[in-house]
């Protein structure tokens, strides 16, 4: 049998995730304080077994965690939405584990009068574990989320090759460019809080060519400067004669560095800035001790047609494994307004996308 408890102390909460399966970022306490920036509240909760003691922190053996965000969607109503962004974080191949941590996500979704929580761990959905636990989900009423607010797909990279080893998985056109940008004279070096404003630049000329909303500067300076100073990121700039031309923001924790915000500029293209970069990314990650390079982001299926698979294109020659994950679920704690809330939300994001493309000009 096992029990929750509430967290509320950094250092205990990130060494509890750092002793379990698969650590994310978005589960850290950095990333639940700056969430707050923009309406959410974090509460941690880990699961210990029965009868362990407790009254001295840390937990002797944590063996699950979860970072439930929450929003309320009005101040006048008790009205919310819950979110736990790739968690919880457990073995899920223990069954009596797994039951006893969606029962305690189900009642924290009804404790806090949500309309529905919403999860979306790393598992495979090709995998006999990530099978097993859709079909747990589907059984205890989680639903496939229409929502996605991570990308359902990936690719991960190898990191305890060694960098020939994954010089030689990348197709041969990524390792010429590579050599070519050394050769052509682009260099990378890391980044500090004052390359930040640059680096920003390059991000809004890159959202601009490409399509996607960028937030404003304050959003993102709060995010990157926590990061940066805290160890969990690292920037990396491209430059040409001093001039930078390309950037890159890892994020850290634990085993994994992920590709989270890349950014480049229209100019120096065809000297290869940007394999440059990953090139630099994935070695720095390997020295940091990082096992897995994670590009965050890749099609929902692997068409031509489908408006990432530029992005899948150039992140897949670098030699990653494509992993197809098992997506966003959600349990519906009040139904009646779930369902109102599926059609809605649709169409609110519809409209800012409209806005969007009006305001950019795209």
């Amino acid at each position: 049998m096992y029990r929750a408890i509430e967290i509320t102390r950094a250092d205990i909460w990130d060494a509890a995730l750092l002793s379990l399966p698969n650590p994310h970022v978005l589960q850290c306490w950095a990333w639940g304080e700056l969430k707050a920036q923009t309406g959410w509240t974090a509460r941690r909760l880990l699961w210990v077994a029965e009868g362990e003691a407790t009254a001295s922190p840390p937990p002797v053996s944590p063996r699950a965690a979860a970072a439930v965000l929450t929003r309320r969607l009005s101040p006048r109503l008790p009205v919310a939405v819950a979110y736990v962004p790739k968690g919880p974080l457990l073995d899920w191949s223990e069954a009596g584990l797994v039951e006893a941590v969606l029962a305690g996500l189900e009642e924290e979704a009804r404790r806090s009068q949500a309309i529905f929580i919403k999860l979306d761990p790393d598992l495979r959905a090709d995998a006999p574990v990530g099978k097993e636990v859709m079909k747990v989900l589907a059984r205890r009423g989680w639903l496939p989320s229409a929502e996605q607010i991570q990308f359902r797909n990936t690719l991960v990279s190898d990191l305890t090759l060694d960098e020939s080893a994954l010089l030689a998985a990348m197709k041969p056109k990524w390792r010429y460019n590579i050599r070519l940008a050394e050769r052509r004279g682009v260099s990378v070096r890391p980044g500090t809080v004052g390359d930040l404003p640059v680096f920003y630049g390059m991000y809004v000329e890159t959202g601009q060519r490409d399509g996607f909303l960028v937030r404003p500067y304050s959003y993102y300076r709060a995010v990157w400067e926590r990061f940066l100073r805290d160890g969990l990121a690292h920037l990396l700039l491209a430059e040409v004669d001093g001039h930078p031309v390309a950037g890159l923001m890892l994020f850290r924790f634990g085993p994994t560095a992920w590709y989270f915000y890349g950014a480049s500029t229209g100019q120096a293209r065809e000297l290869m800035p940007n394999h440059a970069l990953q090139w630099a990314a994935m070695r720095w990650a390997k020295a940091a001790g990082c096992t897995r390079y994670d590009w965050w982001g890749a099609p929902d299926t692997l068409d031509e047609h489908d408006p990432m698979w530029g992005v899948y294109r150039f992140k897949a020659g670098f030699g990653g494994e494509f992993v197809v994950g098992i997506g966003a679920w959600d349990f519906p704690a009040r139904r009646g307004l779930y369902r109102v809330y599926r059609v809605v939300m649709p169409r609110a994001l519809a409209l800012a996308r409209r806005r969007h493309r009006q305001l950019s000009g795209t």
